[in-house]
């Protein structure tokens, strides 16, 4: 993943984060979606993270991404429901891993006023690198229940920093539509 603003970098970064976290999964998926018609069961779990349901400064082209996957294993849950397939959202908080160290690259920054937003970012990563609350044994071990499962939910939030992070935004996003509940529904026939 490639830490850089919307303003600062190049589509071609973004074409790429978009191959690697989209049009990959779904490439893989589409092998296996036939079979799991025809089989009438199968299991396709996508892997989203905490970066397909909430937003993070400086990681705009990830988040966008991982959206964009979540939306579309929201539609393929429901079109493989019928053929007894399930699909189902991981959202991965962070794990103890090396992941911010060998998948994070920091483009050039060509607008330095953003530098106080993405920085923040940028050092927390790299603070927490190899010291993440989530632990990728359990993390392994967690996974495999949802698929014993005969009702897997369609998103499952794994660590207790996504779970926060989403309970966060659920908020907001629960405010800001009591706020303008008015406006909303004054542009209904």
């Amino acid at each position: 993943m490639a830490v850089y603003g919307l303003q600062n970098s190049h589509l071609e970064e973004m074409r790429h984060q978009f191959y690697v976290n989209v049009f990959g999964a779904v490439a893989v998926a589409k092998i296996f979606l036939p079979r799991f018609r025809k089989r009438r069961c199968g299991f396709i779990a996508s892997v989203i993270s905490m970066g397909g349901l909430i937003t993070m400064p400086g990681i705009a082209y990830y988040c966008g991404s991982k959206f964009a996957l979540q939306g579309i294993s929201e539609v393929m849950r429901v079109e493989m429901t019928p053929f007894g397939a399930h699909v189902i959202s991981l959202c991965l908080g962070s794990f103890r891993t090396n992941w911010g160290e060998r998948s994070w690259v920091r483009t050039g920054r060509s607008i330095e006023d953003y530098d106080t937003l993405f920085d923040p970012t940028w050092a927390v990563r790299h603070k927490k690198n190899s010291r993440q609350l989530g632990n990728p044994t359990k993390l392994a071990a967690a996974v495999f229940e949802p698929i014993a499962s005969d009702m897997p939910p369609p998103q499952l939030l794994l660590g207790s920093d996504v779970l926060q992070r989403v309970r966060d935004c659920l908020s907001r996003l629960e405010k800001g539509i009591a706020d303008w509940e008015e406006l909303t529904r004054s542009t209904d026939v």
